[in-house]
């Protein structure tokens, strides 16, 4: 929900509360008021998700504003559920998935190259390792700036932002079969660094 500045008949400036679907509609109508509530909105949302792609607040801020003109030059794009009860939910997934793509673009620009793979499936088996049942997720967050550039990406892609293994190939540009053991490689470490977090805070 936003509030919204209209004008009664009288002239008065009262505030109007808009919904997640009214605050769409005025973007796809090209509302700047509308675009100012969204920014407002989901600014912090989006920052969350950048700070796991990078370390500091700067480059935070500028990829956030780079989001923001993607959605908004992308909105019509946008599909609505068929249940609006499930629209929030919705849409704040298609906006995540432009700040992953955004932090990823980024980093590569960084870099400009490629995620080198190093790794050979055959060489390093992927067996199932689950995190989920003993670490809890902001345990998981607050770990994840230690892991490895390339392990961590693959982490937040997989794991967090819900890309399955092909997706993140082809944005990383690396073979499926290494996105698959990055993330077990990611989730060894995080288990390993929780542990060691443990042991510390009995020291």
């Amino acid at each position: 929900m936003a509030n919204k500045l209209i004008s009664t008949k009288s002239g008065r400036l009262i505030k109007k509360i808009l919904s997640v679907e009214e605050i769409i509609k005025g973007c796809k109508n090209n509302d700047n008021s509308c675009k100012e509530m969204m920014y407002k909105s989901f600014y912090g949302y989006l920052m969350g998700i950048i700070l796991r792609y990078v370390n500091n607040s700067y480059d935070g801020e500028e990829l956030v504003n780079d989001c923001f003109i993607k959605i908004f030059k992308n909105i019509e794009s946008f599909q609505p559920p068929k249940e609006t009860t499930e629209l929030s939910k919705t849409f704040k997934g298609w906006i995540a998935k432009i700040a992953s793509r955004t932090a990823i673009d980024k980093l590569r620009t960084l870099k400009n190259q490629s995620y080198v793979d190093d790794l050979s499936e055959d060489e390093h088996p992927v067996s199932q390792v689950s995190i989920a049942s003993d670490l809890h997720v902001q345990d998981i967050l607050k770990l994840l700036n230690d892991l490895p550039d390339t392990h961590r990406l693959v982490f937040n892609l997989y794991e967090i932002e819900g890309f399955a293994h092909d997706e993140i190939s082809k944005m990383m540009n690396i073979p499926e079969s290494s996105s698959r053991v990055y993330l077990t490689r990611a989730k060894n470490k995080l288990r390993a660094l929780y542990l060691k977090t443990l042991v510390s805070s009995y020291e």
